[in-house]
């Protein structure tokens, strides 16, 4: 079973499930602010997620200067916690305000 690390800042911390990693990021990481609208979220997997579903590849890499690589390991990402997150159970968690790990 792989162990997931947040990244978040060089955190570094890990986590036996992935559900864990993204409360974490959520609750323990202060929020930011998209570069692309304006919108504020919670910082990791939520970010990442808001960007690649709410704007285009090219709105990205303007407004944060990226490069394709950073692009694609940002999508690998998304689509590999997407993969195996219940991410019904991380929503339950952080509106039922049950953020424990």
């Amino acid at each position: 079973m792989p162990r997931w690390e947040c990244a978040i800042d060089g955190d570094g911390e890990v986590f036996e499930r992935v559900e864990d990693l993204i409360v974490h990021q959520s609750t323990d990481h202060d929020r930011i602010e998209c570069k692309v609208c304006g919108a504020v979220l919670p910082d990791g997997y939520f970010a990442i997620r808001h960007a690649f579903d709410e704007h285009s590849r090219a709105e990205y890499v303007r407004a944060y200067d990226a490069d394709a690589s950073e692009v694609r390991r940002r999508e690998n990402a998304k689509e590999t916690i997407e993969d195996v997150a219940d991410i019904r159970e991380v929503i339950d968690r952080l509106e039922g305000g049950d953020g424990s790990i």
